[in-house]
């Protein structure tokens, strides 16, 4: 396989679970969390996993995500002072 692509890819798994880590706002974070689920979904299908791959991109991206943008918005935001 292309070892340039499965780096730059393990690269931006790591710099999204590093950006996702340190995000202020929960919806930021759930957008990062979800492009982490979407880059480890590629590099599953391009290592041969497709069926994997695509189950992450469902369920990692998809359901998960929607399940994290519910629960924020349900949620309310109480200052700490």
């Amino acid at each position: 396989m292309i070892w340039q692509l499965e780096l730059i890819i393990y690269l931006l798994l790591i710099a999204s679970a590093i950006v996702a880590l340190r995000a202020k706002d929960l919806l930021a974070a759930i957008v990062v969390l979800s492009v982490y689920s979407f880059g480890s979904a590629f590099l599953f299908a391009i290592l041969g996993a497709v069926d994997v791959g695509f189950t992450e991109a469902v369920v990692g991206a998809g359901i998960t995500g929607i399940l994290f943008l519910a629960a924020l918005y349900y949620t309310t935001r109480k200052s700490v002072d």
